[in-house]
């Protein structure tokens, strides 16, 4: 096993030495170079690991920039907290990263990849359930009452009958697992729909946890983990349980990240988005319904004398939640109609609409807490069980943070946060987000680290980290922007029509469609084809569809991951998707060989987030457009344009149709942020690209 240099000089000068032609990492990985930004990005890190304080890293693609973060972070022997945007990041590093690191550096060291409580199995909420999963109350499957003027949304039972085959295939299955895994980590059950309902009522939540006093905590897989994390140098999460795990010390419970004095934020671009959603509030009725069965679920185990007073809590509950979504939807909602995702602004005023049934809903969780705070009294059920009692203590304590926070966000009266109703399928969400997450940044997470590396491809905007500083709240830190190791010159080109109607125009998305069947042809397929919006996304997938002969698949008809698999064993395959697949994909070789963008990513105005955050820089007097739309909508697009060269053989086009960058002064901001790649105008430029016999075509066109 090769030896790593006495850290005598230093680590910085280690780093350097371990990089270098003939160093650990040259002896230990086959056909490893050091890359010049690599090794500078590796130096930079150790120095912030030798003197603390942070740095900001934008490495372009091809750096190697994971290992350039790594290796510093090993050497310096302090625990290390490892947070990426994705899980395919997360996986990457400890499946392949650190198992090559452990054999190239000869430095011991242990790693624990960390998810989020939902990805894990609760024994104590799989040992309360029946063989079928259900805990039906008489009366549960009751018709619904209508209101007339107020939209019906039924209560969402435990499992309904649609689901009654998936339950009995599955929660044998888990049933049998459990008494195999070791991590509980639902990952390994592959053959589980990522939907069923199932695990949802089996899955480890904070809001769910006894902590110490549950009678399977010692055998819990969330405390299993964490004290593996607790004894490990390097800790890998992912941004969402980052930010949740901070939430919740702010309450100080449920926390499962052990504490470290270094982080490494890995994707920091998207830190300020997963800050926004978790550093709220929000109830749904998903939330509600989840309530009410717990309840009927600890009642069903017969250790109540009350019954009757718990059932008729139950029924307040549900009638009350029934009454007070529904309220919100007709105020937030032009229609009852079922539509797909939408979020809607919310005022002290609209939300004054629901008040009454608020107050319904308030007072029925009133009664679950009082109901539960009866069975604690030290005169009633003296031989009760005591791990009941911590569960009615939880339940006690869901209820009534539910009902304070039902009032929080009616009163709609805190000005650094944004209201809003969101409708997503069968669920209903009040949420608020704060408008500004910097100073909430800066203090659950920068000002509590010793070192802290924010690091990603696209950090910077027009040449600086001035938006990425003001966003998350930076004050002091060391700069390095390392430009991508890839030939782009050679490896691509990039294609801008030269005539395109408006993209606000009706006819944008004809438009789109024909440039987007020419240039498929020209790649023989093997693309991405990325929109801004479903509507677009299904009108030009209607004119492909019609013109081409290559297999094509669409965002929606099949999961994510599932599509993914399929577009890379697809030859010619051509996947039409929207912002999900923007970032965080990787499809190595000729399966893509083009990347087509629509429109430019400008986050919506109507959107409740955006709005606000564009109200906030109008304000205080600033160019909410040119300050916060553009540099956002810049990101945006150098994360959709760099899914296409991933290595140094890869080659391909790059796309983008939307005539704003010509006819618009700020689309020289977004051509600047553009790879070094010849820009070309007409079709024959791409076949001469792919095919060399087409040469001469290439050249008449010069």
């Amino acid at each position: 096993m090769p030896e790593v240099p006495a850290v005598s000089g230093g680590l910085s000068e280690s780093v350097q030495a371990i990089f270098a032609p003939g160093g650990a990492l040259a002896r230990a990985i086959p056909g490893f170079e050091g890359r010049p930004g690599q090794i500078e990005m590796a130096v930079a890190v150790a120095r912030r690991f030798e003197a603390g304080g942070v740095l900001l890293a934008e490495a372009g693609t091809g750096t190697g920039k994971t290992l350039a973060y790594l290796v510093p972070a090993i050497l310096s022997r302090q625990r290390v907290l490892i947070s990426t945007g994705t899980k395919n990041l997360q996986e990457q590093i400890y499946f392949k990263d650190v198992p090559a690191l452990r054999d190239a550096l000869g430095v011991p060291f242990t790693a624990t990849y960390m998810k989020g409580r939902a990805n894990y199995l609760c024994l104590h909420r799989l040992d309360q359930l029946d063989p079928d999963g259900r805990e039906r109350q008489e009366g549960q499957d009751r018709q619904e009452t209508f209101v007339p003027g107020r939209p019906a949304f039924p209560a969402l039972p435990a499992f309904s009958r649609a689901s009654d085959a998936a339950v009995n295939v599955f929660l044998p299955i888990i049933r049998e697992w459990s008494a195999r895994t070791e991590t509980g980590d639902r990952a390994e059950l592959a053959d589980l729909p990522e939907d069923v309902p199932v695990w949802n009522d089996v899955s480890a939540t904070a809001e769910t946890c006894l902590g110490t006093d549950c009678p399977r905590y010692d055998d819990c897989f969330v405390t299993r983990m964490r004290q593996r994390a607790a004894a490990s140098d390097v800790v890998i999460v992912n941004h969402h349980l980052l930010c949740a795990d901070a939430a919740v010390r702010q309450s100080a419970f449920g926390e499962v990240i052990p504490a470290c004095a270094n982080a490494i934020i890995d994707e920091a671009h998207q830190l300020e988005d997963v800050a926004t959603q978790y550093f709220g509030y929000s109830v749904s009725n998903y939330r509600l319904e989840e309530l009410a069965r717990d309840v009927e679920r600890l009642a069903a185990t017969g250790d109540f004398t009350d019954e009757r007073g718990v059932a008729a809590a139950v029924a307040a509950l549900r009638d009350g939640a029934r009454a007070f979504f529904g309220d919100l939807a007709l105020a937030h909602r032009s229609t009852d109609r079922v539509r797909g995702e939408e979020r809607v602004r919310a005022s002290s005023s609209s939300l004054l609409q629901a008040a009454e049934a608020a107050a319904q809903l308030t007072g029925a969780l009133d009664l679950v807490e009082a109901a539960f705070t009866v069975r604690l009294q030290p005169d009633r059920d003296p031989d009760s069980d005591p791990d009941s009692n911590e569960a009615v203590v939880t339940l006690a304590r869901r209820a009534a943070a539910l009902r304070d926070e039902i009032r929080l966000l009616l009163r709609a009266g805190d000005a650094d946060f944004v209201y809003f109703v969101e409708f997503r399928g069968r669920g209903i969400f009040l949420r608020a987000a704060p408008v500004d997450v910097s100073a909430i940044v800066r203090e659950l997470l920068l000002d509590r680290m010793r070192t802290t590396i924010l690091t990603s491809a696209t950090l910077t905007v027009d040449g600086t980290f001035e938006y990425i500083r003001k966003r998350l709240g930076i004050r002091g830190a060391d700069e390095v922007c390392l430009p991508s190791e890839f030939d782009f010159e050679q490896q691509a080109i990039m294609y801008l029509p030269r005539r395109m109607p408006d993209p606000r125009s009706s006819d944008f998305p004809l438009a789109a469609g024909r440039e987007v069947v020419e240039i498929l042809k020209r790649t023989r397929g093997r693309a991405f084809v990325l929109f801004t919006s479903y509507a677009t996304l299904r009108d030009v997938l209607g004119i492909a569809e019609m013109a081409l002969e290559y297999p094509i698949f669409a965002q929606g008809s099949a999961p994510r991951t599932q599509l993914l698999k399929l577009f890379r064993e697809t030859p010619n395959a051509v996947l039409f998707a929207t912002s999900s697949f923007w970032q965080g994909v990787d499809v190595a070789g000729e399966a893509l060989s083009c990347v087509i963008i629509d429109k430019l990513p400008f986050a919506s105005p109507s959107d409740p987030v955006t709005a606000a955050r564009i109200d906030a820089v109008r304000e205080r007097g600033g160019d909410a457009f040119g300050e916060y739309q553009v540099p956002l909508a810049i990101l945006a697009l150098q994360q959709g344009l760099g899914r296409l060269i991933r290595h140094r053989q890869d080659r391909g086009v790059l796309a983008v149709l939307d005539p704003r960058l010509r006819t618009k002064g700020y689309g020289r901001r977004f051509l600047a942020s553009f790879p070094p790649a010849p820009q070309v105008s007409d079709f024959a430029r791409i076949e001469a690209f792919f095919c060399p016999s087409a040469e001469a075509v290439k050249k008449s066109k010069l």
